[in-house]
């Protein structure tokens, strides 16, 4: 090899034509674009993950959304329950022994129970307590097929 004298490659430009130099420089464009860029795979990969993403956040609306309406049919039969005690509480004379109503509460029909007696309630010293009458109302509807109910017991004071 002579010394003083460039040494001769390809690339060097010496023997290429203009359409070589292209072709090359492009070739190397190209490997160095594949290093930075992301292959099919890892978009994919990120793709799924995204998708397992969206529908586990999917599910997770799906039962607050369930929670939520439950939620308001319980609000419902509380409500009903309430007001049932409030009327009893407020009417004059002996709460009904038994007595059997249907209330629609905008969820379906809820059946309400009410069953009255003597509570028959003693002081320490065994005084009989009279004129309190222990209430029950329970009320009892339907959700998904399954029955479902709810029960309140109060007191009662009407004087003799």
């Amino acid at each position: 090899m002579q010394r003083g004298k460039p040494k001769r490659t390809l690339d060097s430009g010496h023997w290429m034509g203009a359409a070589m130099k292209h072709q090359v420089s492009t070739i190397k464009q190209r490997r160095a674009l594949g290093r930075l860029g992301f292959a099919l795979y890892e978009v994919l990969l990120g793709v799924a993950i995204f998708a397992v993403g969206v529908l586990a956040l999917g599910r997770a609306v799906e039962n607050c959304m369930n929670a939520s309406m439950l939620n308001a049919e319980e609000d419902a039969v509380r409500q009903i329950l309430s007001n049932r005690m409030a009327e009893i509480q407020a009417a004059r004379g002996t709460p009904d022994s038994a007595k059997e109503d249907k209330v629609d509460s905008g969820y379906g029909m809820i059946k309400l129970l009410q069953k009255s007696a003597s509570a028959e309630l003693t002081e320490p010293n065994n005084t009989q307590l009279n004129g309190i009458n222990l209430v029950i109302l329970t009320a009892q509807w339907q959700r998904g097929g399954v029955l479902q109910s709810k029960q309140i017991k109060f007191y009662v004071y009407r004087p003799r």
